[in-house]
This record gives structure tokens, C-alpha cells and sequence, in this order.
């Protein structure tokens, strides 16, 4: 499978933006998916992840609750809804992919993932 983030861009801190994440190549519905993270200097960190079904979703502590994943089985993409964006969340998000999971299981690390995005650059300035 193919992935293409895109929506990224820069906002003041209080905004919102929504992240996209177009599948191609293979059947979506066969994909958990994922968002992740890199902030520039550190490591990648989990944002959320939705299993093939929608019908389980994970949240990081840090994000939980201002930001809202979902998927579009019919049109191949992810989203990613960010609201009441801070600076600490400027970073470079990333989309992630791994087949041939149970309809329900969704996964927090990243070394789950073999397919992965190019990234879409986030930036909230304060």
C-alpha cells in the first residue's frame, strides 16, 4: 500500500487543522492505521490509531480528547482532526499502515507499522 499525508500546515495555537492520509495499492480495509509524530531533535511518538472497522480507537495522553481520527472506508483515507492545537504539538505527522489485522485491533507502536507515509509538517505558534 501507498500513503499520502497531506493538510498539514501553520496555525496560531488554539486552531484547528485536519490531517488526510490517502491509501492506494491495496484493499483499505485490510489496514489498521496510525498517526505518528517526530518533533524536530526527538523521537517518533504515537498520536492515534484506528483499527480496520473504526470501531477501536487509541489515543495518546497528550492528545486525547483534542484530537479526533477517523477513516473513510468507501474513499481510502484517513483523517486526523486536531483541534485546540498547541505548540507543543508542531511536528512532522506521520501516517502509518499494517495489514491483516483483526477488524478490531489497532496498535500504539510504531515498530507495528511496515507501511508508512511521507509526512506532513505541522507547525502552532504561540
Amino acid at each position: 500500500v501507498q500513503l499520502q499525508a497531506s493538510g498539514g500546515g501553520a496555525v496560531q495555537a488554539g486552531g484547528s487543522l485536519r490531517l488526510s492520509c490517502a491509501a492506494s495499492g491495496d484493499y483499505f480495509t485490510m489496514y489498521a492505521m496510525g498517526w505518528f509524530r517526530q518533533a524536530s531533535g526527538k523521537e517518533r511518538e504515537f498520536v492515534s490509531t484506528i483499527s480496520r472497522n473504526a470501531g477501536h480507537t487509541l489515543y495518546a495522553d497528550s492528545v486525547r480528547g483534542r484530537f479526533t481520527i477517523s477513516r473513510d472506508n468507501r474513499e481510502n483515507i484517513l483523517y486526523l482532526q486536531m483541534n485546540s492545537l498547541k505548540p507543543e504539538d508542531t511536528a512532522v505527522y506521520y501516517c502509518a499502515a499494517v495489514r491483516g489485522t483483526g477488524i478490531y485491533s489497532a496498535y500504539d507502536y510504531a515498530g507495528s507499522y511496515p507501511y508508512w507515509g511521507q509526512g506532513t509538517q505541522v507547525t502552532v505558534s504561540s
